[in-house]
């Protein structure tokens, strides 16, 4: 389970920065930067881990709650996204540390230290430490998780009805099986990431001559 053991080892104004959407074939990648200025609060506590552990309605309960605490000046948060485009044209890793950076970029005050998922230190106008695993290990890094997952859901279900043919809101873009037959059948929309190979694959098969 999460804890503030490193937020607190580390004292001053500490972010926990994580990211949602990296293996999807479409959509954005977007990031959230979270700031607990008080500690964090007992009852938000036992509502937060790695989203990927958290069932959709538990997400949701601690979404509810961190904009919440957000309203009430216990919490601070920053969200950032990389589109589509801007992944064809960096990567995927760049592109997430490109989200990233505007998550801690939209923070009202720039935190002394930033606690970012991974391995892979992204480029950020403050000190940056790498937790493998954070999202199980921080309660920032758990709640920007969540925040990421949970906005990052909602906007691919506001795709979908403008492309009622892939099932956005079903799979958020990840490669599902309905999903790979969808875009084989009807080609890459705008918002698939070019540079991932299933997309690839329907690109050209889209282009290629008939008969």
């Amino acid at each position: 389970m999460p804890h503030y053991q490193l937020e607190s080892e580390a004292g001053g104004r500490v972010a926990g920065v994580d990211e949602a959407g990296r293996g999807p074939l479409a959509g954005p990648v977007l990031a959230a930067a979270v700031v607990f200025l008080h500690g964090v609060p007992p009852g938000l506590a036992a509502l937060l881990d790695d989203s990927k552990k958290l069932s959709a309605t538990a997400r949701q309960a601690a979404f509810i709650a961190l904009r919440q605490a957000a309203a009430e000046g216990r919490v601070e948060y920053g969200v950032g996204a990389a589109s589509a485009n801007e992944i064809g044209q960096l990567n995927i890793l760049r592109a997430t540390h490109l989200a990233m950076a505007r998550a801690v970029a939209r923070l009202a005050v720039p935190p002394d230290l930033a606690l970012v998922d991974g391995n892979r230190a992204p480029p950020l106008r403050c000190p940056v430490r790498c937790v493998v695993g954070g999202d199980a290990l921080s309660f920032s890094i758990a709640a920007a998780s969540i925040l990421a997952k949970v906005l990052r859901d909602r906007a691919m279900t506001r795709l979908d009805p403008r492309w009622p043919g892939y099932g956005f809101a079903r799979h958020a873009g990840y490669p599902t099986a309905q999903h790979r037959a969808a875009l084989e059948q009807h080609g890459p929309s705008p918002h698939h990431r070019r540079g991932f190979a299933p997309v690839e694959r329907a690109w050209l098969a889209a282009r290629a001559p008939q008969g």
